[in-house]
């Protein structure tokens, strides 16, 4: 069966393709090969200036010309990659040889049988990368440009994360300013418990989702560039005065913007991945708390959602209009959690110095992503969709008497009042309390007039203390 979104076995190609289009070039097959090109043209031109007899410092078209194999990468040379690769059977080794192919350089007898690629290389260009032909993939392991490219495909798939997650908390807080004074009832345990508004409970989580970002945003992406196993054992018997472990540093940090790893087997052991995506699940959880909330407040009628044209909430009820944001939501974010948490446990472990089952698990990081970012679009639309019904929210805080039982005894106990918990839970626990009930209990307490007078006056919508300034500081 032909692939389209229709045949697709991941929704991820299928009914969620549009929404995972920004993710292709970064974390596809096709983006991790084009961030393989990127960091074997970054080595090489930094052998080029290394100081080394054998390879001159390139000429600025020769720079340009390199920069344009990255910059201008597309699908097609993906796939002569891939072409090469099945040959070769070996992904990084097919790289190099694509480079190699697009400086001019023939390709090797065993290749022959692959249709000639037409090439069109400056002269001057050709010349000076045939003295440095040899100095593609110099040294390196294939794990040296493996991992510094999931370092660098993590780069911009975080920034593209981050920013959906920033958007979500910019609606929180938008929420948290235009509710502020919207008070509604809380529940702590499924019971009813002391009032709160609407925009401080949008506060809370728009403040634990922007330090889950700040957690995310401070990982360091790792990177090496040492060798087979770690060493520099072929740098050294190559150029033995050389000082390796600080032009790999500089390779990373300076031309690559990613943090050296001085310490790893064969590949950079991926502690920090753990980290990242330990952090992305935290701030996946948040969301799904959120998710859960929000859907148990629209089954209340705190909130009602905006329809479009023609819009069928239910097959038979024509009631219904389904929370399925929401629910869309946390479905997705709980397959990113479970890809997440499995590649967290995973990939710090590896046999001896390096086994496959490493990169065989990395092939995934865009799926991981990709639920993520179903996940919060889908979030994205459901809280635009929100509309507040304050007349319900108000008339179920007005039902609600019992929960000044909290502020009646707090003040009898500033009083010195006997028993005070003792004496509300006599009154409210498991009853119907009115507003005269309290108002009755009130009027005999033996406190100043002054205190009874602003317990008279307390309400359920009242009773808030600072929740409308605190939503409003978010």
């Amino acid at each position: 069966m032909e692939l389209s979104a229709l045949s697709a076995l991941s929704p991820l190609d299928g009914r969620y393709v549009r929404k995972t289009g920004a993710l292709r070039p970064i974390l596809s097959e096709a983006g991790f090969m084009r961030h393989r090109v990127k960091v074997e043209i970054a080595w090489l031109k930094a052998l080029s200036k290394a100081g080394f007899s054998e390879i001159r410092p390139f000429s600025d078209v020769t720079n340009k010309f390199l920069d344009a194999l990255v910059n201008d990468f597309a699908v097609d040379d993906a796939a002569r990659i891939k072409d090469i690769e099945a040959i070769t059977n070996h992904d990084v080794k097919a790289v190099e040889y694509w480079i190699k192919e697009s400086i001019g350089l023939s390709l090797p007898p065993e290749l022959s049988r692959l249709q000639a690629r037409p090439i069109t290389v400056d002269a001057i260009v050709t010349d000076e990368l045939k003295t440095a032909a040899e100095f593609i993939h110099f040294a390196c392991t294939s794990e040296d440009i493996n991992n510094t490219s999931h370092a660098l495909m993590l780069s911009s798939g975080r920034q593209l994360l981050c920013s959906h997650l920033q958007l979500i908390i910019d609606k929180l807080k938008g929420f948290a300013h235009e509710w502020a004074g919207v008070s509604m009832l809380s529940r702590t345990h499924g019971q009813h418990a002391s009032p709160t508004t609407v925009g401080k409970e949008m506060a809370n989580v728009a403040a634990r989702l922007e330090f889950a970002v700040q957690a995310i945003e401070k990982v360091k992406l790792l990177a090496k560039m040492n060798g087979a196993v770690g060493n520099y054992n072929a740098h050294m018997i190559a150029y033995p005065d050389k000082d390796w472990p600080a032009f790999a540093r500089n390779v990373v940090e300076n031309r690559l913007h990613l943090t050296f790893n001085p310490y790893t087997i064969q590949i950079e052991p991926h502690d920090y991945m753990a980290e990242l995506f330990n952090a992305i699940t935290r701030a996946n959880t948040i969301l799904i708390d959120l998710d859960r909330d929000i859907w148990g407040y629209i089954s209340l009628n705190y909130f009602k959602q905006q329809l479009k044209e023609g819009e069928v909430g239910s097959s038979t009820m024509p009631h219904k209009v389904n929370p399925i944001d929401f629910e869309n939501s946390e479905g997705n974010l709980g397959m990113a959690d479970a890809f997440f948490t499995f590649l967290a446990q995973k990939l710090p472990i590896s046999r001896w110095q390096r086994d496959l089952t490493d990169s065989t698990v990395l092939r995934n990081l865009g799926v991981a992503f990709g639920y993520s970012i179903v996940g919060y679009t889908a979030l994205e639309r459901g809280m635009n969709k929100l509309r507040l019904n304050e007349e319900a929210i108000a008339a179920d805080l007005d039902q609600s008497w019992e929960v000044l039982a909290e502020a009646i005894q707090t003040v009898m106990r500033r009083y010195g009042v006997p028993h005070p918990y003792e004496q509300l839970k006599a009154l409210t626990r498991g009853k119907g309390i009115s507003p005269e009930t309290i108002h009755e209990f009130v009027a005999t307490l033996d406190i100043p007039e002054d205190a009874k007078a602003s317990l008279q006056k307390l309400t359920p919508a009242t009773y808030i203390g600072l929740a409308e300034t605190l939503a409003k500081e978010i």
